[in-house]
């Protein structure tokens, strides 16, 4: 995949990286990480990463690297309801 030269800061953007090959089943493994991009120099990518929706895990400051960049693309903000 071609990724882009400029992602603006505060965009908000799933991105899928590759873990390598489980040494058990032999097979490729993904992480996505949802959230808001800090800064992007077209080598490392940081950004915050949302906490999950049933508060099970924090948000977070990640970087990546982009070798292992897989895809991006922008996603919507969430829809806050509350009850």
């Amino acid at each position: 995949m071609a990724i882009p030269n400029e992602i603006p800061a505060h965009a908000r953007i799933v991105v899928r990286v590759s873990e390598g090959v489980d040494p058990v089943d032999h097979r490729m493994k993904y992480r996505d990480y949802v959230g808001h991009v800090t800064s992007w120099d077209g080598h490392t990518l940081e950004m915050v990463r949302d906490a999950a929706a049933n508060g099970s895990r924090p948000a977070q400051r990640v970087t990546i690297d982009a070798d292992t960049i897989i895809t991006l693309k922008p996603v919507p903000e969430r829809n806050f309801t509350r009850p």
